[in-house]
C-alpha cells in the first residue's frame, strides 16, 4: 500500500494532538506534502483551515525521525488488518506496482518433473560433485555422524582434514563402498556435505577460504516447481541436488571477494527467487552451510545428483541478465513491419523547433535576459500565442523557479504580460514551483517533479536554471550525461517536453560556434532536441542612431493620431513615420504649445530607453525540424522584441576582443567630438523650434537633460547663432 492507502485507514478525530502532529512529521519525512496533511486533516472537526502548512515549516528532521511505520501502527490500532491487503479487490484507481526482480510469470510457468535415476552410480555422483565444486588442494567438510533431537537428526561438525584430491582418490579405490571414505551414516538421516572449502582447521564461517557458492534450497514446494523456477531463473548452478525428501539443493556460484561481498550477492540471490515465487529457506546464508551429499541413501530414497553447471555461467552474466530483463528498454522492432504504416510523429510544441515530449536547451550569457525569454515562452504556451517568431500550442506549464524569490518571480510574469500588451485569459495554464533555497540535485529532484506533476497534464516543464541542480561535474561527460538523462526520465514519464536554460562558458563567444558556446561538457550540445543560443551584437553608434530616429518618429506618430487623428489622416505619408524630422515638421503644424512640450519629453525618455536596450541574435541546432535563418532581437526590458526594423541583420557577435581594445576603438578624436556636440545642439533645436522663430536656452537645457552652462559652451562652439531677449523670458537663440 502507498502511504495515501494507509492515511484512508486513519481517522484523525481518533487521534490526540501529539498523534495528529506525528502523522504530520512522517507524511514530511516520506516525501509527501503539507497539502496531503492539510485534505486528510480536514474530516475532523477540530481542524482549523491552514493549520498543517504552518506547523509544517516546523518540521526540520531529527536523529529518529517519525516515519510510515507510525502511520501503519496507528491504522492498526483502528482496526484495519494489513494481513488482508494483498487480497481485497482492486478499485479502479489502484495503481498495479511493478516489481524490478521479477522476470518469470507464474501463470505460464510449466513444471520440470523430477525423476530418480534408475541407473545410479554413487561414487561417481560424488566424485562429480566433488570435482565440480573443489581444486584438488582444498579441504572438504563432510558429515556423517549425527545426534537425535526428538523425531530428527541433526548432523555434528563432521570431519575437515582431507582435500577434494584425497577423497576422490579414495573414493576410486572404494570397490562401492562409499562408507569406507567417508565413514558409514545412518540411513534414515543421511549425510551433509560443505560447499565451500575449509582451512582444515575447522567449521566455522571464518573458516572459509574462498566465498565461492551459495545454498538457494525450498522445502514447502512441489519438487517439479522448485525445479523449473530454479531453470527458469537461470541461476549459475554448479551442483543441483535432491535431498531425498522434499527439496532441491542449488549449488549458485556466487565468487564473492570477501565475506562482506558474499552476503550482499546472497540477499541480491535470495531476493530474486522469492521475488519470483521460489520459497527459499533463508537461514541457508552463511557460507560454511551444510548441504545434502549426492550418492547417500535417506529413508529409502537416494540423494543424487540432479545436474551440473546450469543456467549462466557466471555469477556477473546471471547479474547482468537479470538486470537486463529488467532494464524496462524496448525490444528491437524490424522496420519491415512498420514501414507503410508509421507511428505518428509528436505533435509540435514551438511550431519549426520543438515537438511535444522533447527537449530543448536555451543558453545565453549573463544578463541576456534568459528567464525573461522563458517567462514569455510560458506565457505564449499558457496563452496560445507566439513566441518571438514561433507559434506555441496551448497548454499547461510547469515553470520551475530556482533562482527568483517568490515575489519577484510573480512580478515578472506580470510585467512581461503587461509589456507584451497580451491579455492574461488563460492563467490557469501557468503553474510556478517555486524552489529558491530548496534546490536538490536533479536525479533526486526528478522522482518529486514526476510525482507532484503527474495528473496535471503539463505540455511543457520549464526549468531555470539548470546549475542550482546539476548532478556531478558540469565538464564530466559521463556525470553530465546521466544529469541529463534525468530530463529524459521527466519527459518519458510525464510524455510532456522539458525545456531549461544554461550559461555559456566564460570568455568572448562570436568566434565559436552556437553549439560550442554553453559552459561545460559537450554533452549539452549533443543532449537536447533543440539548442537555442543567445549571443550578444555589438551595436554602432550609426544603429543606435537609427534607433533613436525611429522610436522619435514613432512616439511623434501616435502623439499626433491621438491629438490630431485628422490631420494624421490627411498629412502623413507612411515614409514619414519612419522619420523624426518629417514627423517633427508634421507636429508643427499639428500640435499645440502644450502639446509639443509633453511630447519633447516623452521624445527624450524613449530615445533614453533605446541606449538601454541590448542587441541579441538566436542560432538553433534542432533535430526534428530544418534550421532556421538566424533571428535577430532587441532586449527591451523586460522582454525580447523581434527587430523588425533590420537594423541588426549586418551586426557581428561579440568579438574575441579585450574591452581596452574596444575602449581604443570607441576613443573619438577632439574634432569628431565637437561634431558630436554641434549635432546634437542642431537636432534639439529642431526639434523644440515648433513655431519657426527660434528656441529659449531653457528649452534646449530641458530636452537635452543638461545645464543652460552646457548648452552656452555648446553653441560657442557652433558659433553661427543669434541671440536675442525679451523681458519676462528666458535668452532666446536663432541658429543660422
Amino acid at each position: 500500500m502507498n502511504i495515501k492507502e494507509i492515511l484512508n485507514h486513519i481517522n484523525p478525530s481518533m487521534l490526540n494532538y501529539t498523534e495528529w502532529v506525528s502523522v504530520g512529521m512522517a507524511l514530511k519525512y516520506e516525501g509527501l506534502t503539507a497539502f496531503d496533511w492539510e485534505v486528510w486533516s480536514s474530516s475532523d472537526p477540530r481542524h482549523k483551515d491552514g493549520e498543517c502548512f504552518t506547523k509544517w515549516n516546523s518540521f526540520h528532521g531529527a536523529s529518529s525521525p517519525v516515519t510510515v511505520g507510525t502511520l501503519i501502527e496507528y491504522a492498526k490500532r483502528q482496526g484495519f488488518d494489513f494481513s488482508k491487503d494483498e487480497e481485497r479487490e482492486l478499485g479502479w484507481d489502484d495503481e498495479i506496482k511493478r516489481d524490478d526482480l521479477v522476470i518469470i510469470d507464474k501463470t505460464w510457468l510449466e513444471s520440470k518433473e523430477l525423476e530418480e535415476p534408475k541407473e545410479w552410480d554413487p561414487i561417481k555422483d560424488l566424485i562429480k560433485y566433488l570435482e565440480t565444486l573443489f581444486e584438488s588442494t582444498e579441504n572438504v567438510g563432510y558429515v556423517t555422524e549425527t545426534w537425535q533431537k526428538e523425531d530428527k537428526y541433526l548432523p555434528t561438525k563432521g570431519c575437515w582434514d582431507r582435500t577434494a584430491g584425497q577423497l576422490i582418490d579414495e573414493l576410486n579405490k572404494c570397490n562401492g563402498d562409499i562408507g569406507s571414505v567417508i565413514g558409514d551414516y545412518k540411513e534414515e538421516a543421511g549425510a551433509w556435505i560443505r560447499f565451500n572449502p575449509l582451512d582444515g582447521q575447522g567449521c566455522k564461517n571464518s573458516n572459509v577460504t574462498d566465498f565461492r557458492y551459495a545454498l538457494v534450497e525450498s522445502d514447502s514446494m512441489e519438487l517439479d516447481k522448485q525445479n523449473a523456477i530454479i531453470r527458469e531463473l537461470e541461476l549459475p548452478v554448479a551442483c543441483l541436488v535432491f535431498s531425498g525428501k522434499k527439496s532441491i539443493h542449488a549449488i549458485v556460484k556466487i565468487d564473492a571477494g570477501n565475506y562482506d561481498e558474499y552476503r550482499k550477492r546472497v540477499n541480491y540471490l535470495y531476493d530474486v527467487c522469492q521475488k519470483n515465487g521460489l520459497q527459499i529457506d533463508i537461514q541457508n546464508k552463511n557460507p560454511s552451510r551444510l548441504s545434502r551429499m549426492p550418492g547417500i541413501m535417506r529413508n529409502g530414497h537416494k540423494q543424487f545428483l540432479i545436474d551440473t553447471n546450469i543456467g549462466k555461467v557466471t555469477w556477473e552474466e546471471w547479474f547482468e541478465w537479470i538486470e537486463g530483463v529488467n532494464d524496462d528498454l524496448p525490444v528491437p522492432e524490424s522496420l519491415e513491419d512498420f514501414f507503410e504504416n508509421l507511428p505518428e510523429l509528436s505533435q509540435p510544441l514551438i511550431h519549426g523547433v520543438l515537438r511535444q515530449g522533447h527537449k530543448m536547451l536555451l543558453a545565453g550569457p549573463s544578463k541576456a535576459g534568459k528567464s525573461y525569454s522563458l517567462i514569455q515562452l510560458c506565457i505564449a504556451i499558457g496563452e496560445g500565442s507566439k513566441w518571438l517568431v514561433w507559434q506555441c500550442e496551448m497548454g499547461k506549464v510547469l515553470y520551475v523557479n530556482l533562482e527568483l524569490d517568490r515575489a519577484s518571480c510573480l512580478h515578472r510574469f506580470k510585467d512581461v504580460y503587461n509589456a507584451l500588451n497580451l491579455k492574461p485569459e488563460h492563467l490557469f495554464n501557468i503553474d510556478i514551483w517555486n524552489l529558491r533555497g530548496k534546490a536538490i540535485p536533479m536525479d533526486k529532484l526528478a522522482p518529486k517533479l514526476i510525482r507532484r506533476a503527474q495528473k496535471k497534464n503539463y505540455i511543457a516543464i520549464v526549468i531555470d536554471p539548470i546549475y542550482k541542480i546539476i548532478t556531478g561535474d558540469e565538464n564530466s561527460a559521463d556525470q553530465m550525461a546521466h544529469f541529463t538523462n534525468q530530463f529524459d526520465k521527466v519527459c518519458t514519464e510525464l510524455g510532456c517536453a522539458v525545456i531549461y536554460c544554461h550559461h555559456h562558458s566564460k570568455g568572448a563567444q562570436g568566434s565559436k560556434r552556437s553549439v560550442d558556446r554553453a559552459s561545460g561538457s559537450g554533452v549539452f550540445a549533443r543532449d537536447p532536441d533543440a539548442l537555442l543560443d543567445l549571443i550578444g551584437l555589438e551595436i554602432d553608434d550609426k544603429v543606435e542612431e537609427q534607433q533613436q530616429n525611429r522610436a522619435a518618429a514613432t512616439v511623434i506618430a501616435q502623439t499626433i493620431k491621438k491629438c490630431n487623428f485628422e490631420y494624421f489622416e490627411e498629412n502623413v505619408g507612411q515614409d514619414d513615420v519612419l522619420s523624426r524630422k518629417a514627423m517633427m515638421n508634421h507636429a508643427n503644424f499639428a500640435l499645440n504649445k502644450l502639446q509639443t512640450d509633453d511630447l519633447l519629453k516623452e521624445i527624450g525618455r524613449v530615445e533614453s530607453g533605446v541606449k538601454r536596450k541590448t542587441a541579441w541574435r538566436i542560432e538553433g541546432t534542432l533535430r526534428e525540424f530544418a534550421s532556421f535563418d538566424p533571428v535577430n532581437l532587441w532586449f527591451d526590458y523586460p522582454i525580447h522584441k523581434i527587430d523588425d526594423s533590420m537594423l541588426l541583420k549586418d551586426l557581428e557577435p561579440e568579438g574575441e576582443k579585450t574591452p581596452w581594445q574596444k575602449a581604443i576603438e570607441k576613443r573619438k578624436s577632439p574634432e569628431q567630438k565637437i561634431e558630436d556636440r554641434k549635432l546634437a545642439i542642431k537636432t534639439a533645436y529642431e526639434a523644440c523650434n515648433t513655431g519657426g522663430k527660434g528656441v529659449t536656452i531653457k528649452e534646449l537645457a530641458e530636452y537635452m537633460g543638461v545645464a543652460k552652462s552646457t548648452i552656452w559652451n555648446r553653441l560657442k562652439e557652433y558659433k553661427t547663432y543669434k541671440k536675442h531677449s525679451e523681458e519676462g523670458k528666458d535668452t532666446l537663440i536663432i541658429l543660422e
